[in-house]
């Protein structure tokens, strides 16, 4: 089978490109694979962060794609349209998580759909942070596609919700395994500059508002002083409001802060040096973090949000917390740690979980979709 995947890759960094390349790889082990690339994904004067880009000490996967598409560009849609086509794919994967991509993938979609079977990967139907516009895009993008795979039962929901009928497979988010192999916590603790012997916290990941930084730093306030809080990620939006917090904290001397993109070659000394992730999360669909923190098996302590708690309560790989509130956040770090046993037995269901969730085992169920449509 020939499989065209449209969507981020390598030089763009982060998780979805990560993804995609280890999407990539592991089809292109019984399949023809070709990846189709961006040249413009976001127009600088949109992008939050700092750098859409890899840089120097950035280990990314260097999968190799065809940089053809240009969201800004509507030349490039048919362009890549007549690519895709030209290759004679039997079918085109697609990533869709934020209405920016709509007018352009829904495009190609369209233009090649007579031709291939088209399927998308949806991280999100509406985002975290959502605008007026969002719902008729994403509509009008779902209606050019054959069939959707949403990584989480809430997304499934909000599939459904705007547009019922179309076809849909929830397959939940693979395990990240291109982080390299884990580093001894004393070695980890070293490299960050934190003191052994303690209880570590570590916030990963994009800093933005939904995701609730600001509940962490007000629940760490009222931990003991054995407790550490680590934020490792880069700010995507204001970072004044957080500065304050840390500033005003009468822990701040227990806070470490990393507040830029982590490369992948770092990932796992944050990872390494932890006892749990936090996820605050004032609202989610599902979180590559937590695909991060399972190939570390390190547990998770998680808001009940979206999909969040069926990820981590229905595997048993962590504790949840009732309400995104600093009270609640706090109770239920102290019940983590204060519970015997509780650790080592999240350990285990990580371990298992670690082998249900293979890239194999995804793109079997994905390929088992698409041929079903």
């Amino acid at each position: 089978m020939k499989i065209a995947i449209l969507s981020c890759l390598y030089p763009f960094r982060g998780g979805i490109a990560q993804f995609n390349a280890a999407l990539a790889r592991e089809l292109g082990r019984d399949h023809i694979v070709k990846a189709f690339n961006f040249t413009t994904q976001y127009p600088p004067l949109l992008f939050p962060g700092k750098t859409q880009y890899v840089t120097p000490e950035d280990k990314a996967d260097n999968y190799p794609s065809e940089r053809i598409l240009s969201t800004v560009n509507p030349f490039t849609w048919s362009r890549t349209a007549r690519a895709i086509e030209e290759w004679g794919a039997d079918v085109l994967i697609m990533r869709y998580w934020m209405s920016w991509f709509a007018p352009s993938l829904g495009w190609v979609a369209r233009r090649v759909g007579d031709r291939c079977k088209v399927v998308v990967i949806t991280d999100n139907i509406i985002p975290h942070e959502p605008h007026f516009f969002d719902a008729p895009l994403t509509k009008w993008f779902l209606k050019g596609v054959d069939g959707c795979v949403p990584l989480s039962d809430s997304v499934a929901s909000e599939l459904q919700a705007l547009s019922p009928g179309k076809p849909f497979q929830v397959i939940p988010h693979p395990v990240y395994n291109h982080f390299g192999d884990p580093v001894s916590r004393g070695s980890a603790e070293d490299a960050l500059g934190i003191p052994h012997g303690g209880r570590n916290l570590l916030f990963f990941g994009l800093i933005r508002k939904y995701k609730g930084l600001d509940i962490l730093l007000r629940a760490f306030d009222g931990l003991p002083r054995d407790y550490r809080l680590v934020i490792a990620g880069e700010p995507y939006g204001d970072f004044s409001e957080y500065r304050r917090l840390i500033d005003d904290s009468p822990a701040k001397d227990r806070i470490y802060l990393f507040d830029r993109y982590i490369p992948d070659g770092e990932v796992r000394t944050f990872m390494c040096a932890s006892d749990a992730v936090v996820l605050p999360y004032r609202s989610a669909t599902q979180s590559g973090v937590n695909a991060v923190a399972l190939h570390f098996e390190v547990p998770m302590i998680v808001t009940d949000t979206g999909s969040l708690k069926a990820t981590v309560e229905g595997a048993g790989t962590g504790l949840i917390v009732d309400k995104p509130e600093p009270e609640c956040v706090r109770e239920g770090i102290l019940r983590f740690f204060g519970t015997p046993g509780l650790q080592e037995e999240c350990k285990k269901h990580i371990r298992t979980q670690k082998e249900l969730l293979s890239w194999s085992g995804f793109c079997k169920r994905l390929l088992s979709f698409t041929e079903s449509l």
